[in-house]
């Protein structure tokens, strides 16, 4: 990595202001963790700055492929050096581990391409059916990090990879290795700034394809992972294309719309990656290299264990110094203590089996006994094997002092304090929310807003008619889900002789419901984060938000699909993303308080994840069997297209469609709290199943109001 006055190699200092690369990482997998957007910035376009390619010609999708290629085969061969050696298992170990924080998150930085504000236009129906691939839509523990998770598991270095986050606490992983992942998800959640780049990175990373390293992996175990799926470049399925070409065409798309801004920032995120992607990857070669020799490993290991090790051996002497002097030292130079060791009576030199270290004091009842783990003990049993027995070939073995680099991002200074001013009024909140990134105010007010929407939703729930059963059903919610189903039949026919709506009053609600169905799906936007997406519950809510967006085709876009029968009824309205469309004088206030309340609580997928649960099903269920048909009944009366309902009607089904899975996603919940725990879960998911048609009287309103004073408090 080249240096830098933000992004440094160097240890970090003790100034406070430079954030481990490690930090960056792991904040910028928290979906409701917008990770310093502001003060970041600047470190970010330093480095996109430093990466432009000035016309360099490597920094095209086929010269990416090439490079790739070419260094899959330099791994390649050194893997094959390691397998005469005997150590190729520590190659394959330390390769994996490399390669985790970018292949766990593969394709991740898509994840907030789309937003509510932008759910219409080609490029991000493009984008999120490349995103949707990647994380395996419609199968739970099917995306491209999962894949990458078994890797893991079978290699067994999978203790910290689960979630993505927690890799940032894995020591075995150079801090070079955060590098690439760390920005790529920090821009990620900022789609507003770095849309472009992100874009040209994923072009880039889909052109190279599997990492590097991986390939002397796949040579030794070529059944041992789901190869295709590791590769970002390949389709997830026989049926589709490759993801490079969809890629491409991503790409294609964004430059039609953004002209030639478009481009250079395109260019400018792929310049970016590649730079960083060979960096990475010689950095890497040269620690597998350097691997092969034990005392590498095992210098390591000293180094990471020295400090603890210190406060317990202040007694024992090697070459008349205490112990314990020897393992400070080695906090940063284990080369003098390793040879110091090799000369003690605790090391027979070629000999693990017969060594004191290795034998009598970690066993059963030696002074170290579960001192070292298994892995540690393989390493220093293969530095002591390879250790020669006479002292002066010893002390011409290659020096095994390493030392992974720092590297931190040094934010600027946030002089002004301004972290924005909260929404005026329910028509502004609704225009800043249809977007990604908000000022820290405007995330405040939307807190406030759920949680003073919720207090009302809980008002007197138990005496509401339409609600949840008190007590979640023990056969699960598929059979009551059946029983409000047939009410809903019941209703519609009760009602069929029921008069229509007058022409006016049809055009009227339609155009007073566009706020809220052009958004359609905005209260699941949150589980567009890609492990959500991909988990046992998640799934579901990514998918039915894929669905209610079109699964990529446009004439399959819900928000599309009204906006037309909007044109046949004359209202030809702005883009919802346009304060204009906020603005429109004949959509009244009221039209926007559940559509903020969708924005606001698709924010926070895992504060409000049992209120997204039960709002989910009561919006998936609303209208199936009964109000979907009456609506048919009028469009149709008047001449106008009826394939908005039709669609809904279909897909919500409670057999196979969005009803049935929001009822699947509920009972999976459940079965994951403890009983003393499943009550509270059950209340709060009650709450939200009843916050889609919430009281509206003085009390209930009163109780938001509480709700919203007790919430500022605290935000």
């Amino acid at each position: 990595m080249p240096p830098s006055t933000r992004c440094s190699d160097q240890a970090m200092g003790d100034d406070g202001l430079t954030l481990p690369v490690r930090t960056v990482f792991a904040r910028a997998c928290d979906p409701e963790d917008t990770p310093l957007p502001d003060t970041l910035r600047p470190a970010i376009t330093d480095e996109l700055d430093r990466a432009g390619h000035d016309g360099d010609p490597r920094c095209e999708p086929s010269a990416a492929a090439a490079w790739a290629e070419a260094e899959r085969a330099r791994f390649t061969a050194l893997f094959a050096t390691a397998e005469r050696e005997g150590c190729a298992d520590v190659l394959v170990r330390r390769a994996v581990l490399a390669c985790a924080p970018l292949a766990s998150v593969s394709g991740a930085w898509l994840q907030w391409m789309s937003e509510p504000g932008n759910a219409e236009e080609p490029v991000t129906m493009r984008a999120l059916a490349l995103f949707a691939a990647d994380v395996g839509t419609g199968h739970p523990g099917d995306s491209r990090g999962d894949a990458y998770l078994a890797l893991m598991r079978h290699v067994r270095v999978a203790v910290h990879a689960r979630p993505a986050a927690r890799l940032a606490h894995d020591r075995r992983i150079a801090d070079p290795s955060f590098y690439l992942p760390a920005l790529a998800l920090t821009m990620s959640r900022r789609p507003d700034a770095y849309q472009g780049e992100i874009i040209g990175l994923d072009l880039c990373l889909r052109a190279v394809g599997l990492l590097p390293p991986l390939a002397g992996v796949r040579t030794r175990g070529p059944d041992t992972a789901d190869w295709a799926a590791l590769d970002p470049g390949r389709a997830r399925s026989p049926r589709r294309a490759p993801a490079v070409d969809d890629a491409r065409a991503v790409a294609a798309e964004f430059t039609a719309a953004a002209g030639a801004a478009g481009t250079t920032a395109i260019e400018r995120g792929f310049a970016w990656a590649f730079a960083a992607l060979r960096r990475w990857s010689d950095e890497a070669y040269r620690e597998l290299d350097a691997a092969r020799d034990p005392s590498f490993e095992m210098a390591e290991l000293m180094r990471s264990r020295a400090r603890e090790a210190s406060t317990y051996h202040d007694r024992f002497v090697m070459r008349g110094r205490p112990l314990k002097q020897w393992l400070t030292e080695a906090r940063t130079d284990p080369a003098p203590f390793l040879a110091a060791l090799a000369d003690s009576r605790l090391v027979r030199p070629g000999r693990s089996g017969e060594s004191r270290l290795t034998g009598e004091l970690v066993s059963e009842n030696g002074r170290m006994f579960r001192v070292f783990p298994d892995d540690d003990l393989d390493v220093i049993n293969r530095w002591i094997d390879a250790l020669p027995a006479d002292p002066a070939e010893r002390g011409r073995l290659r020096p095994a002092a390493h030392q992974s680099r720092s590297i931190g991002f040094r934010p600027a200074p946030d002089t002004t304090g301004d972290d924005g001013v909260a929404p005026a009024d329910l028509r502004e909140a609704y225009t800043r929310l249809l977007r990604r990134t908000i000022t820290p105010a405007t995330r405040r007010y939307a807190l406030r807003h759920v949680e003073g929407w919720l207090a009302r939703s809980r008002h007197r729930m138990k005496q509401a008619a339409q609600s949840l059963p008190a007590e979640p059903p023990t056969d699960g919610l598929r059979p009551w889900l059946l029983d409000q189903h047939d009410l809903h039949n019941s209703e519609f026919q009760d009602g069929s002789d029921d008069p229509l709506p007058s022409r006016a009053e049809l055009i009227d609600s339609t155009l007073q419901l566009a706020p809220l169905t052009l958004i359609d799906g905005a209260w699941l936007a949150g589980h567009t984060d890609y492990q959500l997406a991909s988990a046992e519950r998640g799934h579901f809510l990514f998918n039915t938000y894929w669905d209610e967006l079109g699964n990529g085709e446009l004439e399959l876009n819900h928000p599309l699909i009204y906006r037309t029968l909007l044109r046949e009824m004359d209202i030809d309205l702005p883009p919802t993303r346009s304060p204009e469309f906020a603005a429109w004088p004949a959509i009244r206030d009221l039209s926007f308080e559940l559509p903020v309340y969708w924005l606001a609580i698709g924010r926070f997928p895992r504060t409000f994840e049992p209120e997204i649960l039960g709002l989910n099903l009561a919006m998936e269920l609303s209208g199936v069997g009964g109000s979907y048909r009456r609506a048919r009944h009028a469009l149709k009366h008047y001449g106008f297209s009826t394939t908005f309902v039709d669609v809904h009607n279909t897909i919500d089904n409670v057999a196979t469609g969005h009803s049935a899975w929001a009822a699947d996603a509920v009972d999976g919940y459940l079965a994951q709290q403890t009983p003393a725990a499943r009550t509270d879960a059950w209340d709060r998911i009650r709450a939200g199943y009843r916050s889609l048609n919430p009281p509206s009287g003085f009390w209930a309103r009163n109780a938001a109001r509480r709700a919203r004073v007790e919430a500022s408090a605290h935000v």
